[in-house]
């Protein structure tokens, strides 16, 4: 008996258990990016100076099976209805922070956002917002959501709420690059 017709069950017994551990690596990644957390990437400087264009960022998605997102949050979702008739594709993933919830009123006017009746203390912001927005309430099941560069954000101020159903997490850390890494904050809004 040759000595490769010995090692042959060995080789394949050893190839199916690599296979195997391959197949298991890619489900439990595959697992943790639909259910726990997934990196997503910053194009544009609509949330500058908090995030910047090419920071990547972990967006963490247990906290809001758990409860809504809060004012101040800075929240990942899928593209609102408007926009996909504006053109941006349906599975595009934007960010924005969360400037008020269900039953909050909102405006902008004399350079601050207004949420029932009372100033935002926003010192994430770019600068001051050089719109106005006339009160608008959010209704339920949505989000205002603005980005910290105010005047260089397309958001709520322009195309309307989000629907709680597009959200697809939290924005918890920033991990490249090396000089931005580390936690995002989330101040109250």
């Amino acid at each position: 008996m040759s000595a490769s017709a010995t090692n042959s069950p060995s080789r394949w017994r050893s190839l199916r258990n690599n296979a195997l551990l391959i197949a298991v690596a890619v489900l439990i990644t595959l697992l943790i990016r639909v259910f726990v957390a997934e990196s997503r990437f910053i194009p544009s400087e609509s949330m500058e100076p908090t995030l910047w264009p090419g920071d990547r960022i972990v967006v963490e998605k247990i906290t809001y099976r758990q409860r809504s997102p809060q004012p101040g949050d800075i929240v990942v979702f899928h593209t609102p209805p408007l926009l996909q008739t504006l053109g941006y594709r349906a599975d595009q993933a934007l960010i924005k922070r969360v400037i008020a919830t269900a039953g909050d009123t909102v405006a902008v006017h004399d350079g601050r956002v207004w949420v029932n009746d009372r100033p935002l203390e926003e010192p994430y912001i770019a600068e001051p917002p050089v719109y106005t927005l006339p009160a608008v309430t959010v209704p339920d099941n949505m989000l205002f959501v603005m980005g910290d560069n105010r005047n260089h954000s397309n958001d709520s101020h322009i195309w309307g709420f989000l629907p709680l159903e597009n959200v697809i997490g939290r924005a918890i850390a920033c991990y490249w690059p090396l000089n931005h890494a580390g936690k995002i904050s989330s101040p109250a809004a």
